[in-house]
């Protein structure tokens, strides 16, 4: 049994949401500083809310040439948003197994310090289509969204594959432009809303801003 000194200390509900990034060579440029600059406006934002700093953790795995776990689940208190860099191909599928099995882990460990949790998220964003095998990956997703284990969203950016997304999840929006400001204006105060309810209550999410549904 893992025990958690977190958790131990802080035994409030934990929601964990985990970013699934595309950092590959197509992200080069305005699109990857524009995604840089909205990770350091989720930090800010989320740190502004005193629940959701003690009970919304965030963790980041970018997926460009190769998948990369830049940040293991930590407190929106500790989060210090990281600055990436793009490189290589879009191995997708691999990075969505990944992911999947990184909150499987979080929430064993939840469950092992006795800490009650909301269902998690998910947040994929990517600019193309992937470059490894990503149909058993998106099987996975859809098999763990079904069972309710996890909340899945997929955004489009630029010329990414709306089709494509849409295997993996049914919770897929086309990113107006660049504007991953908005993007993580939104997800922080969906954050907050979560982390402010109960575990296991329905929550009415913020109207979408940053795109619009596929």
């Amino acid at each position: 049994m893992a025990i958690d000194l977190e958790l131990a200390t802080n035994p409030d509900p934990r929601c964990a949401c985990l970013l699934l990034l595309d950092t590959s060579g197509s992200m080069t440029g305005a699109p990857l500083d524009a995604l840089n600059a909205g990770l350091r406006t989720f930090q800010n934002d989320l740190q502004e809310d005193g629940l959701a700093r003690q009970r919304v953790e965030i963790a980041i795995v970018t997926f460009g040439g190769s998948v990369t776990t830049v940040q293991e689940f930590v407190s929106a208190r500790e989060f210090i948003a990281p600055h990436l860099s793009a490189n290589g191909g879009t191995p997708m599928g691999e990075a969505i197994v990944h992911g999947i099995q990184m909150v499987k882990q979080r929430k064993q460990i939840y469950k092992d310090n006795g800490v009650p949790y909301y269902q998690p998220w998910v947040f994929l964003i990517t600019d193309g289509d992937p470059t490894d095998e990503w149909k058993l990956a998106a099987e996975m997703a859809r098999r763990e969204a079904a069972a309710k284990s996890l909340t899945f969203f997929a955004v489009a950016v630029a010329q990414a594959n709306a089709d494509t997304l849409k295997t993996v999840t049914d919770r897929v929006i086309k990113l107006d432009g660049i504007n991953f400001r908005e993007l993580f204006l939104w997800l922080s105060a969906s954050q907050k809303r979560v982390s402010g309810s109960k575990p296991g209550d329905q929550t009415a999410l913020p109207a979408t801003t940053f795109g619009s549904p596929v």
